[in-house]
């Protein structure tokens, strides 16, 4: 009995040690082949490397499993290898940037006085296939004590359970200012989900008019849905909300990082940024954002007028009105209008 036992105990190590050798083997495959991109003679190496890996690990793992302790060993230690070269690819500033992510903003604090450079303030023509993106980046100073409240804007682009959130902060004196985390991609580079697992695009904080940043997303790519909410924040909050953003932005201009879909993305990097102490609780709608206004909605951080969550969603779509401001000086003004918490 006793040997049984032991014999179905050394079988179930094996097959637990195995499955995680096969797990962290596919991951180690991810790295190599999104981020070993090594050209030679024009040839990408990463994938052939990749592949190459693949393989090998693949007949060590079948030893392995056939009772060699050693091929398990083995492949361990090329796990090890690959992992410790890739925690040292080191994100950078200093690339072929494409146009739209090609400056870094960064920021100056003097007491109340804040001025931010590299403000983005594209024109973008409707035309997606123009080349003319209309470029403009600009330097405003605005002051801590004029703020006033900030904005929640959602952005979908084609599936329900994913979005990209950006936050407007406004003043009593000056127009709003749109900060949006992305990913810095270079030139001729797309967006891959699961290149987005390792160490493909570095993060960037881009700080923009809301004629810029939410126009190309209403108004110049198509397909893209945006919603746009009134928060409960008072100015306090607002201000120290505001900061976390200027210090997060002039750190990322020093100390490059690299984008992470799950660990450093669009909405994890806004709870990150925020003192330990005073994140929010964790909801899995911040993964998995698509619902993360339901979830302000339950913490009572948006304006209702007493609207339940689908009407307040409903009557917060502003295509429509992007669409008709356009290139309106008062194109925050039109957006909101009539929107619940912001009046007419």
């Amino acid at each position: 009995m006793i040997s049984l036992l032991l014999k179905v105990l050394k079988k179930t190590v094996l097959i637990v040690a195995s499955l995680l050798i096969l797990l962290v083997s596919a991951w180690a495959f991810g790295a190599l082949w999104f981020d070993g991109q090594v050209t030679t003679a024009g040839y990408a190496t990463g994938h052939g490397m990749a592949l190459i890996y693949l393989m090998v690990e693949l007949l060590l793992l079948i030893l392995f499993l056939r009772g060699s302790r050693w091929a398990g060993g083995a492949a361990a230690l090329i796990i090890a290898l690959v992992s410790g070269w890739w925690i040292h690819v080191q994100p950078s500033n200093d690339r072929n940037w494409q146009a739209d992510v090609s400056r870094e903003p960064w920021a100056e604090v003097h007491g109340d006085h804040v001025t931010l450079h590299n403000i983005r303030n594209f024109a973008y023509p409707i035309d997606p296939t123009g080349n003319d993106l209309g470029e403009s980046w600009e330097t405003r100073t605005v002051s801590l004590s004029q703020l006033t409240g900030v904005d929640a804007f959602l952005n979908f682009w084609g599936v329900s359970w994913m979005a990209h959130p950006i936050l407007s902060f406004q003043f009593r004196d000056a127009p709003p200012i749109a900060f949006s985390i992305e990913t810095r991609k270079e030139k001729g580079e797309n967006y891959s989900a699961l290149g987005g697992l390792y160490r493909q695009y570095e993060l960037v904080y881009v700080v923009a008019d809301e004629r810029d940043v939410i126009r190309v997303r209403t108004n110049r790519r198509k397909g893209e849905q945006v919603y746009l909410y009134r928060t409960t924040l008072p100015p306090t909050e607002v201000r120290e909300r505001f900061l976390e953003y200027i210090r997060s932005m002039n750190a990322l201009r020093e100390h490059p990082r690299w984008y992470n879909a799950i660990t450093a993305n669009c909405t994890t990097a806004i709870r990150s940024q925020r003192p330990l102490e005073a994140r929010t609780a964790w909801d899995w709608r911040i993964l998995l954002n698509g619902q993360v206004d339901e979830m302000f909605y339950e913490r009572g951080l948006l304006e209702t007028e007493g609207l339940s969550f689908q009407a307040l969603r409903q009557r917060a779509l502003i295509n429509k009105a992007a669409m008709e401001a356009d290139q309106d000086p008062e194109f925050s003004r039109r957006i909101r209008s009539g929107r619940p918490g912001f009046g007419r």
